[in-house]
């Protein structure tokens, strides 16, 4: 029997909305993330991540919204499959990678390079 195991986090960050979200698909490609739909009108990004072994690629949900002029907000939501028998495997994965997803970001907005 198969189900969604989710997981939400929201995150202020104190740089414009617009230096964000201009910044949020270079993290998913340094992740080497797929980006299967993406709104930049109301700042929404659902990508895909790469599965592993015993484990099934997770779904991101990503949205953006400015707090003020200096910060913004961004909550990402993270969807994964898993069976009874994944489940067991699983180790938290799907928190990992709304973790994995935080830093590349915060790593393209300080201008470091990722490294995986």
């Amino acid at each position: 029997m198969a189900y969604l195991r989710k997981e939400t986090e929201t995150v202020e960050i104190d740089y414009p909305l617009g230096k964000v979200w201009a910044a949020v698909p270079k993290a998913l490609a340094s992740l080497e993330w797929i980006v299967k739909e993406i709104d930049d009108t109301a700042h929404h990004v659902k990508a895909k991540t790469q599965g592993g072994f015993m484990s099934y690629p997770s779904v991101l949900i990503i949205d953006g919204v400015a707090v003020d002029e200096k910060t913004a907000r961004v909550k990402v939501t993270a969807e994964t499959p898993v069976t009874t028998i994944t489940s067991v495997a699983d180790f938290g994965r799907t928190r990992d990678r709304v973790e994995l997803f935080f830093e590349a970001l915060a790593k393209q907005l300080t201008n470091k390079k990722p490294t995986r």
